[in-house]
Formats: C-alpha cells, sequence, structure tokens
C-alpha cells in the first residue's frame, strides 16, 4: 500500500514537471480547448435563460373566454367543471362583470378619459373566464371544446388567444433550438480538435522522451508508470483550461452588465444569466475541469497506448 501511495505521487511529480517543461508546445491544445470549454458553458446558460423567458412570457398568457350577459349561474358553473376537466389546462379563473370592471379600471387607472367613459355608461364589459394550458403549444383540445356549439353559444365575443405572445414565444423557442443545435455542433467540433491536438502533443513529447522511456522499460517500470506522467500532464491542460473558460465567461457577463450597461441583449437576458452563472458558479467550475480532464486524460492515454504497444510489438 505504502508503495502503491508513493508511486501514485511519483507519477504526479513526473506529469507536473512535465507540463511546466512542454508548456510552450501545449499552447495550441490549451487554446482550443478553452475554446471548447467555452462554448459548453455558454451554451449551458444561454439555454437556461432562454428557457427562463419562455417561462416568464408564458406565466402572462392565458384564454380568455367572454360569456353573453344573460348566461346564467348554472351554465357559467358547468362549463367552468368542463374547462377543468380538459387535458392541458393548469386553471381557470372566473371573473364576474364587476370583477372585469374593477381590473380593468386598475389597469387604466392612468387613463383618465376611459375612466370617465366607463363611470358614464352602465358596465359593457362581460364576465369572463381565463383558462391557463399547462404548454401553450398543445391548446388545440381547448380551442376544438370552445369552438363546439353549445359551447360557443354562451360567448359573447370570440376567445382571445393571446397571439402577439404566442409568437414571440415561438420566436425565442426556435431561437433556443437553433443556438442548442448548432452549440451541439460547435462542441462536437471543437472537442475532436482538441483531442487531436492533445493527442499529437502527447505524441510529440513521447518522442522527445522516447530515450528515457527505453530506459524506464529496461529498468522494469510498468506501462501505467511510464502512461502515469502524460495522463497528468493533459488533464492539467483540461483543468487549466476549465478554469480559463470560466475567467471568460465571467468577464463576458461582468463587461456586458457593469460597462455597457446593458441589461438584455437580443433576447438574452442579461441580468438573469449572470445571475444564474454566479449562483452555480462552483458547479460549473467542477463540471468544466471535469470535462477538460476528461478529453485531455483520454487523449493522452490512447497516444501513450499506441506508442507503448507498438514498442512492445517491436
Amino acid at each position: 500500500m505504502k508503495h502503491k501511495i508513493i508511486t501514485f505521487f511519483r507519477i504526479l511529480h513526473n506529469g507536473t514537471v512535465n507540463f511546466l517543461r512542454n508548456i510552450s508546445i501545449a499552447v495550441a491544445a490549451i487554446a482550443v480547448m478553452v475554446v471548447t470549454l467555452t462554448i459548453v458553458l455558454l451554451s449551458i446558460v444561454v439555454n437556461a435563460t432562454f428557457g427562463n423567458t419562455i417561462n416568464q412570457i408564458t406565466s402572462k398568457i392565458d384564454i380568455s373566454v367572454y360569456l353573453k350577459n344573460n348566461v346564467s349561474t348554472s351554465q357559467t358553473k358547468t362549463l367552468i367543471n368542463q374547462l377543468q376537466h380538459l387535458n392541458n389546462v393548469q386553471s381557470v379563473q372566473y371573473l364576474n362583470k364587476e370583477q372585469v370592471l374593477r381590473q380593468y379600471e386598475t389597469q387604466n387607472a392612468s387613463n383618465h378619459q376611459l375612466a370617465l367613459a366607463i363611470s358614464e355608461s352602465s358596465n359593457p364589459l362581460p364576465a369572463t373566464i381565463h383558462i391557463k394550458p399547462l404548454d401553450l403549444n398543445k391548446i388545440s383540445n381547448i380551442k376544438s371544446f370552445l369552438d363546439t356549439p353549445s359551447v360557443a353559444t354562451l360567448q359573447s365575443n370570440p376567445p382571445s388567444y393571446s397571439g402577439s405572445l404566442q409568437t414571440a414565444i415561438n420566436n425565442i423557442a426556435h431561437a433556443t433550438d437553433v443556438l442548442r443545435k448548432l452549440g451541439i455542433i460547435s462542441i462536437i467540433v471543437f472537442a475532436f480538435i482538441s483531442a487531436l491536438i492533445i493527442f499529437n502533443t502527447m505524441q510529440m513529447a513521447i518522442f522527445n522522451r522516447r530515450d528515457e522511456i527505453q530506459i524506464m522499460r529496461l529498468l522494469g517500470a510498468s506501462t501505467n508508470y511510464i502512461r502515469g506522467p502524460f495522463i497528468v500532464e493533459s488533464s492539467i491542460y483540461g483543468a487549466l483550461s476549465a478554469i480559463l473558460s470560466v475567467i471568460i465567461i465571467n468577464s463576458i457577463f461582468v463587461t456586458a452588465s457593469s460597462t455597457l450597461q446593458a441589461t438584455t441583449l437580443g433576447l438574452l437576458d442579461i441580468n438573469y444569466a449572470t445571475s444564474y452563472f454566479d449562483s452555480h458558479f462552483w458547479l460549473f467550475m467542477v463540471l468544466q475541469v471535469i470535462i477538460g480532464v476528461a478529453i485531455g486524460s483520454i487523449s493522452a492515454g490512447i497516444a501513450t497506448r499506441r506508442y507503448l504497444k507498438f514498442k512492445v510489438q517491436n
């Protein structure tokens, strides 16, 4: 057990020394890996931000059903009960004529002409049922129910589906889907490039130390002992790249929110994105380090395995 611990620390020491020795030739590997990990983290934050924006808009959207003045209380209760039992209905709220009027007056309190016009006439506003769907993209069953003749005869006007907000949600959802796909493609491409560069970097390092490796072989060093320092070295590349990527993302949000005094950047809510990033900072740091170390160690493991296998065969 003591021997294994000593061997482990020797591998760590040798890997760190090799990293410091070869830092100049590892700049390209680190740079590409920084780009890869930055895209990974930025994709996560952007998708979470767009998701929050969609939820905020969705929470303000409902379907409004306007009832005729001659609709009885029993008919209203029956309609509400039927709506509550429909699929994709989250909640149903009924407002009688007086409640609708008070809500209208509150919403238009600053418009004195409207307030005066309302006060000088009898209440022209109909009783209204507000339906909040679970998924705005699946409201066909609600529309079909409201269009049935028995229900349509109870309505004074066609239902309101908040079309403009639905269009905004569709645009954001489409943008989110496109960015997610582009992010996945970019991550795959840059991860492959990172792995390839690290693979070639390790091959170069192995070639430069081929005499040293041969001597270690002759002295009876195990394959894992020879391979270990290279994996440690490439893992340091990944960990360092992860830290740099987090610093870059943090700098972007700090610059956007303070220097540019921006709260939004197109569809991106900068304030939420910054808050989300700050609240998950250490989680992102750990995730980035894990991804970076995985890319580096796997690439180095393949490179050393090929070399050592080749040497054994010869």
